[in-house]
């Protein structure tokens, strides 16, 4: 299954997630210190919030299409470097606290964009050194 994900950073995270858990009737899947997402089956979509700074209004962090494997990963950097975008692979990366491997594409207005697969959980929330996430 693939689903698209929005990802916010938010300037309070406990009152986006009460406003969120309301607006589309489900609690968090996971719930991380400065962190949560909501896995929404109807309509389809990751969200994430992601905790910003006290008094920013909130802001799109990235875009995403989740897939559920490696594979699909692989045929989303080559469909995409075959369309002539340039992309940016990361493999066994942690991001979001899960292990995921991934492609970044930008589109036309700088928007970073990820296809990913979660292959595991993970302790923490910051990006590699090298990482486009979060």
């Amino acid at each position: 299954m693939s689903r698209v994900q929005l990802a916010l950073r938010v300037p309070d995270l406990q009152k986006s997630i009460a406003f969120y858990s309301k607006l589309f009737g489900t609690e968090p899947a996971k719930l991380r210190d400065g962190y949560a997402n909501f896995a929404i089956a109807e309509p389809p979509l990751k969200l994430v919030l992601i905790e910003g700074e006290d008094g920013e209004d909130t802001r799109m962090d990235h875009l995403g299409v989740e897939v559920d494997s490696t594979d699909a990963v692989d045929a989303a950097t080559g469909r995409l470097k075959d369309a002539g975008l340039a992309t940016f692979a990361e493999n066994d990366t942690s991001c979001c606290y899960a292990l995921q491997d991934k492609v970044w594409v930008h589109g036309p207005g700088r928007e970073p964009w990820e296809v990913y697969v979660v292959k595991a959980d993970a302790d923490t929330l910051a990006k590699q050194a090298d990482s486009v996430c979060c």
